[in-house]
């Protein structure tokens, strides 16, 4: 296949606009796919994906067309469509000459397709917009179109109108990608230099690595290098996706695949890394990924309720490091250390994009590794300034300085843009002031709908911000949100001690005017979570040496009069008393045991 009739391109979308149904119907017209074969969703592999009807890993796959009497090879990538698996994008876009941006015609632009279509822009590509679910009765397919040149500058009668679910329009969008798509950039070298997009570990194989080739050739039985690691292997299967895997001895330029090595260790293995031929290797590795900005931080522990030595906690604990270690080779965006708490024994400290992205990733440990696991409440990343003049970055409460030697508690501030319809204004600028925002602009996108600017903290949208938004304005809101730097506030970590013993992995960093109210809350639930015991447990909330709200579980009470059938009141009395001592003893060397939805209580906001 010449490479002048290669294209390389990436679907890309808001959630829910369509692209895995546009991909499912790419595949038939190209033939790749028989009626026989085709579903719903091809290219989701994942159960978690179908059940809840997103894309959460890109998929790129290979089909041929033929325009004008030639031949085209069209290498395209399924992408996610939700904020938090914007990596994913960034990285699917990196490897691609174009983009067919999906906008639907019932909903028009929304947030993430600007989003979307700026980070595509920055990446230098070709740009198609496609308007689909013109099957739709609802379908303004002309006023979308419009809405596209007014928001993101791309003409109007460029955008293609498209049905994914029936077909239509679909020949014309394939022509067009072939017709208008940029071929492939010229090889720098003829060295070969292959980028990893992504990998994942096959139990058979070992770990199988996604390549696009930049530069030069690679063929089964090449010995390779990885540039980043330095480690050597030895090339024994290479396969393509057309949607199936398909065995080839050979990947050319321009040209994606994935290949096996026999590659053992997880170790060996990094996404963004350029692989090279060891005997030939080039002088330069590709520039690879930017790494990803964690924002959300939370901590897994194995759900192992028996916290004892010998118990078997280290079996779990090490099921549990072998699952996220697999995970993140599949997954690269999300970072994890070892974390230990007195409560719940060893675990890892794990940092995520978003609040969609760690319940992905806790579901995808439980289900493609086998582990159980319990999760705290999820924090954000703070920026302290400390007396002395240094910096430190906070990403566990528990881990704050002393508050003598801190200077300011500087905390991450999102520029969001919310897409809404007209007449839910006024009730989404009430949600984001009494989020602590700062009104920043209001744009008119036509004539039902406007974007609104805000910047907020980050602390203050991971919790139930998108639900309350959906609420408001029964779904047709969208939003997406980029950081846009660190601010100092009157920041105070509040500490949640149970039977007077602070317990680390509930604690949390709140502003000070909002403290009490949250701290009660949280205690409200933890009350009704902890089971009682045989002495009274008393539950608080302290911000230092200072308690700032407090709660009690009542003792179980045995009757103990129960065999008093009569005799003198003094021997009632001295039986109460008797217990009472025993109370009093109990509550001194008894500990409290917390079940496991207590530390989930704290995501709970009324």
């Amino acid at each position: 296949m010449p490479a002048v009739h290669i294209r390389n391109f990436s679907i890309i979308a808001h959630i829910d606009h369509g692209k895995s149904t546009l991909a499912d119907r790419l595949l038939q017209a190209t033939k790749a796919l028989s009626q026989r074969e085709a579903r719903q969703q091809f290219l989701d592999s994942m159960d978690l994906e179908r059940e809840r009807g997103i894309t959460i890993k890109a998929s790129a796959v290979t089909v041929h067309h033929t325009y004008q009497g030639e031949d085209y090879e069209l290498n395209f990538i399924d992408t996610p469509g939700h904020v938090d698996f914007a990596y994913e994008v960034s990285r699917a876009l990196s490897a691609c000459e174009g983009a067919v941006l999906v906008v639907d015609s019932t909903q028009g632009v929304q947030a993430q397709t600007v989003a979307n279509a700026y980070l595509a822009v920055a990446n230098n590509l070709e740009l198609i917009p496609v308007i689909n679910k013109i099957d739709l009765p609802a379908a303004d397919p002309d006023g979308v179109a419009m809405e596209v040149e007014q928001v993101l500058g791309l003409p109007a009668e460029d955008c293609i109108s498209v049905s994914a679910k029936t077909g239509q329009g679909i020949t014309e969008l394939l022509d067009t990608i072939c017709a208008k798509l940029p071929a492939p950039k010229p090889q720098q070298t003829d060295k070969l230099r292959a980028l990893i997009f992504d990998a994942k570990y096959d139990d058979y194989r070992g770990v199988v690595v996604y390549v696009r080739i930049y530069d030069g050739k690679l063929r089964v039985g090449d010995k390779i290098r990885m540039m980043g690691t330095g480690r050597t292997f030895g090339v024994t299967e290479i396969c393509r996706y057309t949607p199936h895997p398909t065995r080839v001895k050979d990947l050319g330029w321009a040209q994606v695949g994935s290949i096996s090595a026999s590659i053992k260790s997880l170790g060996d293995v990094r996404v963004g890394d350029t692989i090279t031929l060891d005997g030939d290797p080039a002088s330069e590795p590709l520039p690879g990924y930017e790494e990803p900005k964690q924002m959300v931080f939370c901590d897994f522990y194995p759900s192992s309720a028996d916290a004892e030595a010998g118990s078997g906690r280290k079996g779990d604990f090490e099921a549990l490091r072998e699952a996220i270690e697999k995970l993140h080779l599949n997954d690269a965006s999300f970072t994890f250390e070892i974390q230990h708490s007195e409560a719940l024994g060893f675990g890892y400290r794990c940092g995520f994009l978003g609040l969609l992205h760690m319940d992905i990733v806790q579901e995808r440990l439980e289900r493609e590794g086998g582990v159980e696991v319990v999760q705290t409440a999820p924090t954000v990343k703070y920026m302290v300034d400390m007396t002395d003049g240094t910096e430190v970055e906070i990403h566990n409460p528990a881990d704050l300085p002393d508050l003598s030697q801190i200077r300011a508690i500087r905390e991450p501030i999102v520029k969001i843009e919310i897409m809404c319809p007209n007449e839910c204004i006024g009730d989404l600028m009430k949600l984001c002031d009494s989020r602590r925002g700062r009104f920043l602009e209001q744009r008119f996108v036509s004539e039902t709908r406007q974007i609104l600017d805000y910047e907020l903290p980050l602390a203050e949208i991971i919790y139930d911000f998108y639900d309350k938004l959906k609420s408001i304005t029964r779904g047709y809101g969208t939003m997406d949100y980029q950081i846009v730097g660190y601010r100092p506030d009157n920041l105070v970590r509040v500490n949640i001690l149970v039977n007077g013993e602070p317990v680390e992995a509930l604690s949390l960093i709140v502003h000070r005017d909002f403290a009490e109210h949250r701290s009660r809350l949280i205690l409200v639930k933890l009350k009704e979570q902890i089971d009682r015991h045989q002495f009274e447990i008393p539950i608080q909330a302290a911000i230092g040496g200072k308690i700032i709200a407090r709660e009690s579980i009542k003792a179980m009470r045995k009757n103990v009069l129960a065999k008093c059938y009569g005799g003198d009141i003094t021997r009632k009395r001295k039986l109460l008393e008797k217990q009472k001592e025993g109370k009093k003893r109990m509550k001194q060397i008894g500990s409290v045991t917390i079940p496991q939805s207590a530390f989930l209580a704290v995501l709970e906001q009324d």
